[in-house]
């Protein structure tokens, strides 16, 4: 396989039609059978696959280029999300403007070339899958909350916690899912499943949720002054599910079709097996 081919068949499976902006192959490969993948792959990972006779590093996040650069204009698919959960598409759009700001300016001045000048100079073939590995996991987690709560109205955060650890990559983390703002006794309501689309939107996005008739809001990681301001809002609750365990559960399904298509796939850097 080559490194095309891989990248497709990550977007076939998050049912993405072209490379997302937080996603790319810095060093293209060809006849790839050995594969090392983690969730954070940047140099010393590099040398690492180089020692072990690998022909391909994929990292989960961006280290490299433009994939970095531009991580701030990912964000934009997080509006089509709000507007399936019933936020006017005018609103989604103003309460994602200052977090996507933050991001453009914190990226401006990052060394962008550092982990790719490396790849290239060791001959490593080098890609990451961000969105389209976030994806696999929003879809994933989302369904399986779905069918838990199905004929359920009076589910509470404590059903939501034992749901979430049915899963095996949530099951065997040691930071897996916490509660975060609310209590186990507190009534779910609707669940919306927030893990793809760059990076938490911040509170005005969770509050849009919120005001839209959203209940609880399940994630990957939220920042302090987030937790605080929706703590202050009193109005929806807050389900951290883990960071390295929810990027996992994408890439371990993403992983099980590069084994299928007879690749030897090295977990590292964060993935739970």
């Amino acid at each position: 396989m080559n490194t095309t081919e891989i990248m497709n068949i990550a977007l076939e499976l998050a049912g993405l039609q072209e490379i997302p902006w937080d996603s790319g192959i810095s060093v293209e490969g060809n006849d790839i059978k050995k594969v090392l993948i983690g969730i954070d792959m940047e140099t010393p990972e590099l040398l690492l696959a180089k020692e072990l006779g690998m022909d391909l590093v994929i990292s989960h996040h961006p280290h490299t280029g433009e994939q970095e650069v531009y991580f701030h204009k990912v964000m934009a698919v997080q509006i089509d999300k709000m507007v399936e959960f019933g936020v006017p598409i005018n609103k989604a759009q103003k309460a994602l403007k200052k977090k996507i700001g933050i991001l453009e300016r914190a990226s401006h001045g990052k060394n962008y070339d550092k982990v790719r000048s490396a790849a290239k100079l060791l001959k490593m073939p080098y890609m990451n899958i961000h969105l389209p590995a976030d994806i696999i996991t929003e879809k994933f987690v989302q369904n399986h909350i779905n069918e838990k709560i199905k004929g359920h109205p009076k589910a509470t955060l404590k059903d939501l916690m034992e749901y979430l650890n049915e899963i095996h990559e949530y099951r065997h983390t040691p930071a897996g899912p916490v509660i975060r703002v609310g209590s186990e006794g507190d009534y779910a309501g609707k669940v919306a499943v927030l893990m793809a689309g760059g990076t938490n939107g911040g509170a005005d996005v969770f509050k849009a949720y919120f005001e839209a008739g959203v209940g609880t809001i399940i994630c990957m990681h939220v920042p302090d002054d987030v937790r605080e301001e929706v703590e202050k809002q009193n109005i929806g609750n807050v389900i951290v599910a883990g960071h390295m365990a929810s990027d996992s559960i994408g890439l371990n399904i993403f992983i099980r079709e590069l084994e299928k298509r007879g690749l030897e796939v090295i977990r590292m850097s964060g993935i739970i097996e």
